[in-house]
């Protein structure tokens, strides 16, 4: 069976401890990986979510910050 995005990324969100992103955060996290994607190649988009996460980024702060780099 296959599960929506959204109910798979609630049940991941539950395994982690941590709340789903709301719409505008995904609107957000999917920029960000879009921007990561188009300023270099489709792999940094993953990793550039990955690496504003580890660094205690919020969504918006690293959106800009991904613009910034790719300016």
């Amino acid at each position: 069976m296959v599960n929506s995005s959204q109910h798979w990324l609630d049940d991941y969100a539950r395994r982690l401890g941590v709340t789903t992103p709301t719409d505008a955060e995904r609107d957000a996290i999917l920029a960000l990986a879009g921007t990561a994607a188009h300023a270099s190649d489709r792999t940094a988009a993953p990793i550039a979510c990955w690496m504003a996460a580890a660094a205690g980024l919020g969504v918006a702060d690293a959106l800009a910050l991904a613009r910034e780099v790719s300016a």
